[in-house]
């Protein structure tokens, strides 16, 4: 079996449309077949995992049976409530008259690049402290690969940024301190809040690098495209520490599939399939086959499951 199932944190990424859904579901369904407690989260605005398993999960924690629980997280209302909760950090800490000004710069940076990915990352970050002892396994389902890469990136230059506001902070007391304290600290209830943030993003950070904790996957399919994306995805990845275990390739034309369309499809496959045994020589290669039909109830995933333990090269490296 894929030693990145043995990974208490899963995240599973991809291009659009490659099966990344499916693959972190039948992951999800084939450990909780086991008895392991298993929380699979979508992070992707377009959801699928409900649509799966035939259910409608809200923004809260919904379960399937005693082992099995979901949850999408909503990016625009994650963001809404960030932005609330920095609201209410300020509510003391900034004279009255300041507060509708202060309010409306919070609003305006809500709506800046990044924003939403930042939003995200603190739910995945409560999500993997707080629930870090509840669960065997917490499997993300992630969006397409670009904003899969910034976010996982974001631990590290959340971290600087916090760094950087905690010393400019520190600072300003010392400098206040010394002008109207007669050099006495003063207490600072932003300066709090900064390091308590920044205790939070170190501890997950931590988790994160951590490879027998966190695994990181990519599914593909055995086409250019995929590749190549993959490929940037995963060297991206290294430069943050973050060393890529896994790569599933979705839907290989099995050999008895017949015909000559499917012939000349398996042909085209045939080297695009080497040149993922190439590229991706330092990651284990687990291969499912395309199904003549839709991944669509339970029994089509138990059996797309099975292929995730039968069909993939182990590696030495």
């Amino acid at each position: 079996m894929s030693k990145l199932f043995n990974c208490k944190i899963m995240f599973i990424g991809g291009k659009g449309g490659v099966g990344k859904s499916t693959t972190a579901s039948a992951i999800a369904h084939l450990l909780s077949e086991e008895g392991k407690k298993v929380l699979l989260v979508s992070t992707d605005p377009a959801h699928n995992i409900g649509d799966i398993f035939h259910v409608k999960p809200k923004d809260k924690q919904l379960s399937i049976d005693t082992y099995l629980h979901l949850l999408e997280i909503n990016p625009q209302s994650e963001s809404k409530r960030y932005i609330e909760e920095v609201k209410s950090n300020l509510k003391g800490l900034v004279k009255a008259t300041m507060v509708e000004e202060v309010h409306r710069q919070i609003d305006l940076a809500s709506a800046s690049p990044g924003a939403d990915e930042a939003a995200l990352f603190d739910k995945i970050t409560s999500l993997v402290l707080e629930e870090y002892t509840s669960f065997d396994h917490i499997i993300f389902d992630t969006a397409p690969t670009g904003h899969t890469i910034r976010l996982l990136t974001l631990p590290e230059l959340m971290n600087v940024w916090i760094s950087g506001l905690l010393e400019k902070r520190k600072k300003v007391q010392q400098n206040y301190s010394q002008l109207l304290n007669d050099g006495e600290p003063v207490e600072d209830p932003i300066f709090e809040k900064l390091q308590s943030r920044k205790q939070k993003f170190v501890k997950v950070r931590d988790i994160l690098l951590d490879q027998k904790k966190t695994g990181y996957a990519f599914v593909l399919n055995a086409e250019r495209l995929p590749i190549l994306e993959t490929k940037k995805a995963i060297d991206m990845l290294e430069k943050q520490n973050m060393d890529v275990s896994t790569v599933f390739v979705n839907k290989v034309i099995p050999d008895h599939a017949d015909g000559v369309f499917m012939k000349n499809r398996r042909d085209n496959e045939r080297p695009y399939i080497q040149q993922i045994h190439e590229i991706f020589h330092k990651q284990e290669i687990i291969k499912t086959p395309l199904f003549e039909h839709d991944i669509s109830n339970i029994g089509h995933l138990r059996k797309y499951a099975d292929t995730l333990t039968n069909n993939f090269t182990r590696k030495n490296s």
